[in-house]
This record gives structure tokens, sequence and C-alpha cells, in this order.
């Protein structure tokens, strides 16, 4: 019993030292930006994500696919991957779609049969 006893912390001490070995924080995402959309508070916050291939093209805007935005709005959080359409970057799940032609009012929208086209400014 005694050497069951210590040949199972002898296992398990390792996994001490990995617990007790502080972490490097993850590195901030950009700070959230503050809309107004149908009249209502949005936060958005870009993330570039795990990505390891940065020489992958259209990185405009310094984002790369695997990139993605989390939308804040309405009581949802919504999280958009970044699509690989060139140009401005544009997040879009199917339904959800945002994108920043003009950085003081972005495009929102969301698929509902038709688009339905919610009005977005920046907030004060």
């Amino acid at each position: 019993m005694t050497q069951f006893l210590a040949l199972l912390l002898a296992m398990l001490l390792p996994l001490v030292g990995l617990i007790a070995v502080p972490v490097p924080a993850a590195a901030d995402p950009a700070s959230p930006q503050r809309y107004l959309c149908a009249g209502e508070p949005l936060l958005a916050e870009v993330h570039n994500g795990a990505v390891d291939a940065p020489g992958i093209p259209n990185s405009a805007g310094g984002t790369v696919p695997g990139a993605f935005i989390v939308l804040k709005w309405r009581g949802v959080s919504l999280q958009l991957p970044r699509t690989n359409n060139a140009g401005t970057p544009s997040y879009s799940d199917g339904r959800w779609w945002w994108q920043q032609l003009d950085a003081e009012r972005p495009e929102f929208a969301q698929r509902r049969g038709d688009w339905e086209h919610y009005s977005c400014e920046r907030a004060p």
C-alpha cells in the first residue's frame, strides 16, 4: 500500500508543477468599438484568431482568414468568422453580416428570407 501511494504521488507531482506555473496572458483583442444599431448599443471586438500563415493573400485591414468578430447586441453575442471576400474585411456566418467600409457607419444585416439591414453609427 505504501509503495502504491509513493507511485501515485510520483505520478501526480509533475502535474502540480503544471498547475502552479503561471501562464502568460493572451493578447488582448482590440478594444471594443461602440455603436448604435437600430437605436440600440452594439459592441464590436475584432480578433485575429489563431492563424499560423501570415502570408495568406487578402490580409486587408490587418486581418487574415481565421480572424473573427464578436458582436454584442440586444442581449445576443455573435461570433462571426471573417469572409474570404477581397477588399475591406467582412464577417458573416451566412445569416449575419458585418462590414466597415465606413468606420463611422458599418454595414450590419441579418438574412431572414430577405436581408434585414440595421442602421449603425459610432456611439458618442
